[in-house]
């Protein structure tokens, strides 16, 4: 709305630090999460138990776990930010799990579950050979190890920034806490840690929005007029242009990049296999894509009621007129003692659930997918130990590579990462597309393929205009079509084994 007027007035301060509420609130928080990792240690005596809790998981757990594995405190503090400065058109994307679901419950998970598996990675074994499988488990690992630092690194910019809390100490705290719980608890500790940390910090969201709205004067009535008037609640962008965010791009790109971590991704899929049952994994699935689509829209409301508040109250904008940190600036400036801490501990959940996932899915990939290889003969308290060793050396160097970027006052890190994921995490989920539906891919094809998908992507994202939000799909879909054309031309003596592909 213009006017004539000329408002005079003082940016707010930055905040001093958090309040003694605040850190009882954290504290507890923290708490918890200890006792959980030290009650669940006692059921962790086989790797059996360690990586896959018995296949005793609740579906709803499972589900809930799934879901906080894939939001970081990056998402968490992101999508109010885009929604803030711009409009609702990225929320279309968030609704294609929705999509992918049926395909990976129908499709997907019988394969997972009928080859009684402890990875991913093996299913790539039992269609093409050893080798594939291993270069499938390599490349899932590097992925997460790059992942790992960069989801403590972050948020603990954000929160040190306006804050004032130490970005040194957030680090450590979240690493070595999280390390704790997973180190002793196994996948146990890491799902039933998610199951907290996702109330923690869906609770504290909701707790923001409410309270914005409150803060308003006409109440929600206000946040919905004035966030329309403005176009805020804009969905659809009308073009056929690949290189803008055409409803289209938005639709097929967030399909194919949901496409890649549920079904080729160990942190997920490791999660189908802990459940008892083939049923109950499709309902931890589906109680994810509901959860993320929901989660979504609040996320994109928070950000719009960020926009509504701060038109009303532009005295209290942050001073230095970064919006990538108005949610936590929020957070601290205007939130009360108690409720601040609670929401500050969301951000806190959000970076080690993807941070203790990480770890276990890590650590069970390269003690079934590499160690075990090497030592075919080894007991499994022998696979267990290795495992927790691996687990406390891979909470170490998430921990020291976030300490390495904030050191070095690292601001491309994250741009650095999705451009590495982009070109292989597409290839990796093309090798199961590839396993799944042709019996003509073979191993030599599908592992030129996987090359071939990396050298696409690349051309693509420095030759062309594209949107990267078509990226995933380019990768997969290139994977498939130069690893069955290559197939042919390696063909293999060995066709594919029973029961590990389609028809």
């Amino acid at each position: 709305m213009r006017t004539n007027e000329v408002r005079q007035f003082r940016t707010r301060d930055a905040p001093t630090g958090l309040r003694a509420l605040d850190f009882l609130v954290i504290g507890v928080y923290f708490v918890a999460l200890i006792i959980i990792g030290w009650r669940m240690s006692r059921h962790e005596a086989s790797t059996e138990q360690y990586f896959l809790g018995g296949r005793r998981i609740p579906w709803w757990a499972a589900g809930l776990s799934i879901f906080a594995t894939q939001l970081s405190a990056i998402t968490f503090m992101a999508i109010p930010a885009i929604s803030y400065r711009t409009d609702w058109v990225y929320l279309v994307g968030a609704t294609m799990i929705a999509g992918v679901a049926p395909i990976v419950v129908r499709i997907y998970l019988p394969f997972f579950r009928r080859l009684d598996i402890t990875t991913a990675y093996e299913y790539l074994e039992a269609r093409f050979s050893a080798s594939v499988r291993v270069v499938g488990s390599v490349l899932f690992m590097l992925v997460q190890l790059g992942r790992m630092g960069i989801v403590l690194y972050l948020p603990a910019l954000a929160l040190s920034t306006v804050t004032g809390v130490d970005m040194y100490a957030s680090i450590v705290v979240m690493g070595v806490l999280a390390t704790i719980y997973t180190v002793h608890g196994g996948i146990e500790a890491v799902i039933w840690t998610d199951v907290l940390q996702v109330v923690v910090l869906l609770g504290g969201a909701v707790l923001s929005f409410v309270l914005m709205i409150d803060s308003l004067g006409g109440g929600f009535g206000e946040f919905t007029r004035d966030a329309a008037a403005a176009g805020k609640f804009h969905a659809f962008e009308n073009t056929w242009s690949a290189a803008e965010l055409a409803v289209w791009v938005v639709i097929l790109g967030r399909f194919f990049e949901n496409l890649v971590p549920y079904t080729s991704d160990q942190t997920v899929v490791q999660r189908y296999l802990a459940t008892p049952t083939e049923a109950g994994a499709a309902r931890s699935i589906w109680t994810n894509a509901i959860l993320s689509v929901v989660a979504s829209v609040l996320f994109y409301a928070v950000g719009t009621a960020l926009w509504v508040f701060y038109r009303a109250h532009p005295e209290r904008l942050n001073p230095s007129g970064r919006t990538d940190d108005i949610f936590p600036w929020f957070i601290a400036t205007e939130l009360p003692a108690g409720i601040s801490g609670l929401v500050i501990a969301g951000i806190f959940a959000a970076s080690m659930s993807s941070l203790d996932s990480s770890m276990n899915s890590v650590a069970t990939a390269f003690t079934t997918d590499i160690y075990r290889k090497i030592r075919p003969d080894a007991e499994d308290r022998g696979l267990l130990r290795i495992a927790r060793i691996a687990t406390v050396l891979l909470g170490g160097l998430g921990t020291a590579a976030a300490a390495y970027m904030a050191w070095r006052g690292d601001t491309s890190a994250y741009d650095t990462y999705t451009k590495v994921i982009g070109l292989f995490g597409g290839g990796l989920a093309g090798l199961f597309v590839a396993g799944v539906f042709t019996r003509r891919a073979n191993p030599p094809g599908m592992l030129i393929g996987l090359l071939a998908s990396a050298l696409v992507l690349y051309l693509v994202s420095t030759t062309t205009r594209l949107h990267f939000f078509l990226y995933a799909g380019i990768g997969i879909l290139s994977c498939v079509a130069f690893g069955w054309l290559a197939s042919r031309a390696f063909p293999s003596a060995r066709p594919p084994s029973a029961g590990t592909t389609l028809r």
